[in-house]
Order: structure tokens, then sequence, then C-alpha cells
């Protein structure tokens, strides 16, 4: 592996041990993603702020599909771990200031582009909500998949797009979120600590006035668009890597015995 992989914030991909899923499960859900991500290049082209907000239309979904399944096993009285829907929360909130953000920028002016997007995320919801009620870990794998490649699709925005993206100002959405709101709600889903096991640290989502604060306090502040487009590239990573944990830690589960998500 080269020095740029190691440091690649997506070099966890590259895992493949026993808690990884069959080679055949995790191809198939790169070639679905695949699929989508050649019809939205074919129906937004080169109009990056359309693709953008109709990339975060879709990539809110799973969240959604997530916490109504974990609302609704705990309604029945199956399990109650609150840790999971405050992180599923966290993650929408975080996707919907990225659409936001887009919207700001003139991604859904046009009625059509709004329509392709919404009616994908419309199908999309239901298949997740499946997936996850049958195959917790498929759904997350999954997920990790659509995360990984928004981030690709930033990254590489923001390298085609450098010198024109610090001319212009960030977006008001941006500041408001990144720099004026709670803290707590930005880093409540940033699950990146696992012990031993490999399962999911979930302390450091329960306290708002620690690391949380100190983290927001390091970052620097938004002076142009580009940096905008950087935290935004920098939250799909997150969201990648938190997809990568919460799907080794359902498959960790299963092979002690439970039946993959919480019993």
């Amino acid at each position: 592996m080269s020095v740029a992989e190691s440091t690649s914030p997506l070099a966890f991909l590259s895992t493949n041990d026993n808690l990884s899923l069959p080679p055949a499960v995790q191809n198939l859900n790169k070639i679905t993603i695949e699929a989508v991500k050649s019809i939205l290049v074919w129906c937004y082209g080169d109009r990056h702020y359309a693709r953008f907000a109709a990339l975060e239309t879709i990539a809110r979904v799973p969240y959604f599909s997530y916490t109504s399944v974990l609302h609704l096993y705990e309604t029945m009285g199956w399990f109650r771990k609150k840790e999971y829907i405050q992180m599923h929360f966290a993650e929408s909130w975080n996707e919907l200031h990225h659409l936001l953000i887009m919207e700001e920028l003139g991604g859904n002016s046009l009625f059509m582009d709004r329509f392709i997007a919404q009616y994908i995320a419309f199908f999309y919801y239901w298949l997740v909500v499946l997936l996850y009620m049958t195959f917790p870990a498929v759904a997350y794998d999954l997920n990790k998949h659509v995360e990984t490649h928004a981030y690709e699709t930033y990254d590489s925005f923001l390298k085609e797009n450098e010198q024109w993206l610090k001319q212009l100002p960030p977006a008001k959405a941006a500041v408001d979120y990144y720099e004026v709101s709670n803290p707590f709600l930005y880093d409540a889903f940033q699950c990146e600590n696992v012990n031993n096991n490999h399962h999911v640290a979930m302390d450091t989502l329960a306290d708002p006035k620690t690391i949380i604060q100190e983290r927001r306090e390091q970052q620097r502040k938004l002076e142009c668009l580009y940096d905008v487009f950087e935290r935004v590239r920098d939250d799909e990573a997150v969201h990648a890597k938190t997809m990568y944990i919460l799907q080794r830690d359902v498959t960790l589960n299963q092979k002690n015995g439970g039946r993959g998500l919480f019993f």
C-alpha cells in the first residue's frame, strides 16, 4: 500500500477479514451504486450543483430508513438502544444541511431535477427498510458504498475546481451549520472508535461538552466555497467509516449467536 493510500480517509476500505461481508455481496452493492451513479451522470451531466443536490437527496434516505425500523423495533419492545437512533438522526441532520447548501447554490432550481432525485429516493427508502429488517449488515455495507461514492465525487470536484471555488464566498447554510448551530448534532454521527472486539464505542456520543466541543474549536473558519465543499467531503468519509464499523458490529453479533442487529 502506498503512503497516499495509507493516509487516505478511506484506507479502511482495504480491510478484508472474518468480519467482512462475502466478496459477492460487496460486489453486488458496488454494482448497484455504480448503476445509480451512471443514472445521475446521464441525467445531470456537468451541472455539478444539480447532481450534488440529487446525491444529497438520495444520501439522506438510508438514515430515514434506519430510524423508521429502529422506532418500530422499540415500539414492539424488541430493543432499546437509543445510541443508534441518536446517531442515525444526527447523520440525517448532517445530510440535510448538505442538501440545504446545494439548494442555496441553485442545485434544485429545476422541477425535473427535483423529480428525478425524489423518485429515486422514494423507492430507495423502501429498499433500505426491507434490507435493514432482513440483512442489516448488507444494508450498512450498501450505504458505505453510497458514502464512498459521495466522498470521491466531492474530492474530484475540489481537485478540478480549486482556484474557482476559492474565489467564491461560503454558502450561508454551511456557515450556519458548521460554525453557528449546536455542535453536538454535528459531531454525534462521528462514530469512529472501536474497541478490541470491533464493537462500536458509543460513549463519546453522550457528552457534547468534551471531545465534541474540542474538535469543533480546532476546525478552521469557512472562508470560501472551497472550504465548504472540503467540509462536506470530509463528512462523507466519516459516514462511510461509520457504516463500515456498524456493518462489522452487526456481523460480529451474528457470529456470537445473535440475529444480527440487537437480538
